[in-house]
């Protein structure tokens, strides 16, 4: 078998690389196995990866049983809980390609002939895939797994009703004792927040995909079961390795269509859409925004996990998780079932013997929450190249709105004036220079979305902006607007009192402005004065592309 280690191990050449490795504690016969990296972004500040330690212990172990050398190497995270609401927010998504980056740099620089990538939280998920997807050598996904829901009065919660409690404390609905209960009790342990939030939304489309095993997305990070599939991913990365089974054998364009289907059904995050474009692109497959709709008209909506209803990631794993999803789907032919996977067999095989074993989990096909799926994706004279919503946490009456534009632009103006009752009943929310560019860094608005959710507003005023939501969002969440504001997109000419009409099931935004009006306007525009930005965030927003080409760099 040739391995890309013996670039660093083989030959008299390689003396001293091996001397090195001698150094660190390896033996001869170590150094003649392949070698696997065992990237873990383990860290004490994410609480889905403050356990990575163990489990990258367990895919070592899986790795050592099947003939390899596991070795470990780190990856940064940034928990964007934490990072919410004020300027850590602007690293998070433009962490995502430095991860990439590193993931390639560690791999290229030190041979590894495989890897295990070991993520949990938002982007770093897809981080570590991009890279993989550029380097094309064997690699296979094992995540964190999502957090146990907390209970709070005696109902599930979790990280989505922390932040909506927050809105109904300043809006007097709760005292500071139950504010306090919820903050004891959202979160009770590691993993990925308990919702189809934007982490556990990429780590079960990694299984979609074909490069996680089956439960990557749902077993629990507390469960042995997690255990046991950190040591099964070990295992077989050392068959992909020896069938040169790579990434992109399996990342193809079919397979991004099983991903997209899958992400209809299971109601994901609307960062699943910036991150899929960005994995397509690495993988060199064509999707656009049109792409979305097309599988979205066609493919029905079969859970509401938190934040769009009362279940969570354990009683979808309890269901049958994202095999189940995908089951119903194949039913109905959705799926290419003859793809490849990294399991070995076909997505065929891998669903031999599944079942759906809770209908209240997963709908079945037949009886789905909503003939199309839960992502849309909006076009119109304020957002030319599109923007989106997560349709299927939308109330009824919020698909369909027309209301008076209230303009901020910035986060933290729009969020002032919400925890200050200057909002109203069938307000639009418009939120603008929080782009890739303009942010930088496009930041998710949790704060905002939850504030109304929190204060009843959410079934009455819409919001719309060129940053992003968190996956913990719900209700008439309208993000990444194309062009962005700082990009000269029409959402900058908006003015507080125009009317916007929203129609989800239209696919349309629309500004009640003429073009005439608003020629004239962009003729008299007078730009705000750029944010201050330094370090590698200023190069960042030189080089980030707009969000319906995923928010990659130039290249």
């Amino acid at each position: 078998m040739n391995l890309k280690s013996d670039n660093v191990k083989k030959g008299p050449e390689r003396a001293p690389n091996r001397s090195l490795f001698y150094a660190l504690g390896y033996t001869k016969e170590e150094l003649e196995r392949p070698l696997i990296g065992v990237v873990s972004a383990y860290s004490e500040i994410v609480p889905g990866h403050q356990h990575l330690k163990q489990l990258a212990e367990a895919v070592m172990a899986g790795v050592r049983m099947a003939g390899g050398t596991p070795i470990l190497v780190p990856s940064i995270g940034v928990c964007d809980g934490i990072a919410m609401g004020h300027i850590g927010m602007k690293y998070s998504l433009p962490s995502r390609e430095l991860i990439c980056d590193s993931v390639e740099t560690m791999a290229i620089a030190h041979g590894f002939d495989g890897l295990v990538l070991v993520p949990n939280c938002d982007k770093i998920v897809p981080g570590m895939v991009m890279a993989a997807l550029r380097l094309n050598i064997p690699s296979i996904v094992c995540s964190g797994g999502p957090m146990l829901a907390g209970k709070v009065q005696g109902e599930s919660a979790t990280l989505s009703k922390m932040f909506e409690a927050v809105g109904s404390y300043k809006a007097g609905l709760i005292d500071q004792n139950q504010l306090e209960e919820f903050e004891q009790n959202t979160c009770p342990g590691c993993g990925s927040c308990a919702g189809m939030y934007t982490a556990n939304s990429m780590n079960c489309l990694c299984e979609a995909v074909g490069i996680a095993l089956p439960g990557n997305g749902t077993i629990p990070a507390v469960y042995s079961a997690r255990t046991q599939l950190a040591k099964k991913a070990g295992m077989q990365i050392m068959q992909l390795v020896e069938k040169d089974i790579k990434p992109r054998d399996i990342l193809t364009a079919d397979a991004f269509g099983n991903a997209l289907a899958t992400d209809m059904a299971l109601g994901c995050s609307t960062n699943t859409v910036l991150h899929l474009l960005a994995l397509a692109n690495e993988a060199g497959v064509e999707i656009d925004l049109n792409t979305i709709n097309e599988v979205s008209s066609k493919v029905p909506n079969l859970c509401h996990l938190a934040p769009a209803g009362p279940t969570h990631m354990q009683d979808l794993y309890a269901a049958g998780g994202v095999q189940a999803v995908m089951a119903e789907l194949a039913k109905g032919g959705h799926l290419n079932t003859s793809l490849p996977t990294v399991t070995g067999k076909t997505v065929a095989e891998n669903l031999q013997g599944v079942c759906n074993k809770n209908h209240n989990a997963i709908r079945p096909l037949e009886n789905p929450y909503s003939a199309t799926g839960g992502l849309a994706v909006l076009f119109g004279n304020i957002a030319k190249n599109g923007c989106v919503v997560k349709r299927s946490a939308v109330a009824e009456e919020m698909l369909c709105h027309t209301g008076p534009a209230r303009c901020f632009d910035s986060e933290e103006e729009a969020i002032e004036a919400i925890y200050n009752g200057k909002i109203h009943h069938g307000d639009v929310v418009v939120i603008r220079y929080e782009g890739p560019k303009g942010g930088p860094g496009m930041r998710e608005m949790l704060n905002p979305t939850s504030a109304l959710a929190g204060m009843k507003l959410d079934k009455t005023v819409a919001l719309i902006t060129d940053g992003r939501f968190s996956g913990a969002s719900r209700g008439a969440s309208i993000g990444h607007v194309s062009p962005e504001a700082a990009a000269g997109g029409e959402i900058a000419l908006i003015q507080e009192g125009d009317s916007i009409t929203i129609n989800i099931p239209a696919y349309s935004i629309h500004l009640e402005v003429s073009n005439e009006e608003l020629e004239e306007r962009r003729k008299n525009f007078v730009a705000p004065a750029p944010k201050p930005v330094s370090g590698w965030l200023a190069r960042y927003a030189k080089l980030v592309t707009s969000a319906n080409t995923g928010a990659v760099l130039e290249k």
